[in-house]
């Protein structure tokens, strides 16, 4: 079944209700391990993770290389890489039931294909619905999802791709664009992810900023450079 995949780095805040939405897909059975890499922590994150039965080994920081060693530590068939401030909504493992049974009855050849949540934002305001409303456009027409809306993928698969790429940023834009827009699906269940940023920086200018970055990676500027500018 499935090995969740989180990558923390002071994830105290979020960890905890990232962490409860597995609740019911570990007592179906479909979850049968979490997989904590932390990035060197400071805060609790370590204390949730063992609180909760999960299990946390250590990496450099940077959420590409954590992300490949928490591949390399699963055990499972199915990986599920999700953020640390991603919250599932209620009833997402039924989707996911039903998509891996489409997947087991030979609707895609050979395991080679890999999904993806709808991106929604934990805001009540009208710019978390009109970022919501970009996003679902991008992802209609691009199968563009960003690591924050999660990936569900077969172990071979990620594996056959190289896997995440070992970069700093875009490691989510990096293999997305490997598995290629016919072989990505898009999930009708949400994965909730923190505003804090949009808040911080307003909605229309961090959401041109992140478009400016993206803009700067398909001119194939290497990604540590594209990093230093992110914040």
């Amino acid at each position: 079944m499935l090995s969740i995949i989180i990558p923390t780095l002071n994830a105290e805040k979020s960890l905890a209700s990232c962490l409860s939405a597995l609740v019911p897909a570990t007592v179906r059975g479909l979850v049968r391990e979490v997989v904590i890499v932390d990035g060197g922590s400071s805060d609790k994150t370590a204390e949730i993770a063992d609180q909760a039965g999960a299990t946390l080994i250590t990496s450099p920081k940077g959420r590409g290389t954590q992300l490949r060693n928490g591949a390399d530590a699963a055990k499972q068939n199915w990986l599920l890489f999700l953020h640390a401030d991603t919250v599932l909504s209620a009833g997402w493992e039924e989707e996911v039931e039903k998509f891996l049974q489409q997947v087991e009855s030979g609707r895609f050849a050979n395991n080679q294909v890999a999904a993806a949540f709808r991106f929604a934002l934990d805001d009540f305001g009208a710019g978390a619905r009109w970022l919501e409303s970009m996003v679902a456009l991008r992802c209609a027409l691009f199968r563009l999802p960003y690591g924050d809306q999660g990936l569900l993928i077969h172990k071979n698969f990620y594996a056959r791709l190289g896997g995440y790429p070992d970069v700093l940023l875009m490691e989510d834009v990096g293999l997305v664009r490997r598995i290629g827009w016919r072989r990505l699906v898009m999930l009708r269940s949400t994965a909730l992810t923190s505003p804090e940023r949009y808040r911080r920086d307003g909605y229309l200018m961090r959401s041109l900023s992140n478009l400016g970055l993206l803009s700067l990676y398909f001119l194939r500027v290497p990604p540590r450079l594209i990093a230093r500018m992110y914040k």
